[in-house]
């Protein structure tokens, strides 16, 4: 597997982002507090990490929600996955909400999300008056479902 190089800045005391197992296609990122963060139910907040990162053209870094934390706690980012473009070089903060009915901390180095390195694709359009039929054609939400 190619591995791509990614200079970063961390300004934590935690361990870089790493991965958790040899398949992970994640790795954890840590919350980086001076003090804990409590949500209340429906509440949400920026976590900061610490982390600063200068990606290739070409590439983004998507934040995503971390699943022990969601089934276990409705642990969950707003806007999932995030994205980090290539030419940001603001620090990564993680927009977290709390969709339980209880309380939830978060604190100082705790494991706040998920961090995924993917190539992606610029569009030019291709202005045209009609599409090309295809079987499922305008078939929307559910369609497939249905018989």
């Amino acid at each position: 597997m190619n591995q791509l190089h990614v200079d970063i800045v961390n300004k934590s005391h935690h361990p870089l982002p790493a991965y958790a197992t040899e398949g992970s296609a994640g790795m954890d990122v840590r919350a980086f507090l001076s003090s804990p963060v409590t949500l209340l139910p429906g509440e949400r907040a920026l976590i900061p990490t610490g982390l600063y990162i200068a990606l290739p053209q070409g590439y983004e870094c998507q934040i995503r929600p971390r699943s022990g934390l969601a089934i276990k706690h409705g642990i969950s980012l707003v806007n999932s996955p995030g994205t980090v473009d290539a030419d940001y070089r603001g620090e990564i903060g993680v927009i977290v909400i709390n969709h339980s009915g209880e309380p939830f901390t978060i604190n100082d180095g705790e494991r706040i999300c998920q961090m995924v390195i993917a190539a992606y694709s610029r569009v030019a359009w291709n202005r045209v008056e009609s599409l090309d039929d295809t079987e499922r054609g305008a078939g929307g939400f559910g369609h497939s479902g249905v018989k």
